[in-house]
């Protein structure tokens, strides 16, 4: 099992990075609360992963802290959801985000992420409650290795401004690859695209918008 990763950030491509690791790249999927926390390329980043094998690949998943890794596996033992539907809703709402609409019922937010319709919803609020009961308390355990409280990471949305020609198609492509159509990727980055917006800028407001 990988559990974490030490590298250079090499590449970030939304909703996968790749980060080398002892002359290894790995290529890794996040969800793009994730993405925001990343530092510029070719700096040194520290990723919390988890690993999936499947018949025909091997998956890696990774997050920005501790946090954000354990809402994601308590996601995917919930009947119906996998790790694509867990990466989407990650993308769409930070960990404390979600754990505050399962506390309050909130269905109205959580139907509002592409892949989840009334049914999944209802679902999610229902088997989540009771995983979520002591949340605090987990969180308490999470700390980093550093002796930093994931929180203060999350909160770290420090974003890379190079610009690069094609960010809003790379932007377009992220949200395709969510779950959003065509048509509403298009809306959304073109309705908060400004020209020298990063990519990661431009997924974040077109997200944001949405909701």
């Amino acid at each position: 099992m990988i559990g974490r990763l030490r590298g250079t950030l090499v590449e970030k491509n939304s909703p996968e990075i790749l980060i080398e690791c002892a002359g290894v790249g790995y290529e890794v999927t996040m969800p793009m609360t994730s993405i925001y926390a990343l530092p510029e390329l070719d700096q040194q980043a520290i990723i919390y992963t988890h690993f999936v094998v499947r018949e025909d690949a091997q998956l890696l998943y990774g997050f920005a802290n501790k946090v954000e890794r354990k809402l994601f596996r308590l996601l995917i033992k919930v009947n119906g959801v996998g790790p694509k539907l867990a990466l989407a809703i990650l993308s769409n709402m930070s960990a404390d985000q979600f754990v505050s609409c399962v506390r309050h019922d909130d269905i109205t937010a959580i139907v509002k992420i592409p892949g989840v319709g009334k049914k999944t919803a209802e679902r999610l609020l229902i088997e989540m409650r009771d995983r979520l009961k002591d949340w605090q308390a987990q969180q308490i355990h999470l700390v980093s290795d550093d002796g930093v409280m994931p929180e203060q990471f999350s909160a770290d949305l420090s974003l890379d401004s190079t610009f690069i020609s094609d960010n809003k198609g790379d932007a377009i492509n992220a949200l395709l690859s969510l779950g959003y159509k065509q048509v509403q990727a298009d809306k959304a980055v073109k309705s908060v695209y400004n020209r020298g917006m990063s990519s990661e800028n431009i997924i974040r407001d077109a997200l944001k918008s949405m909701l």
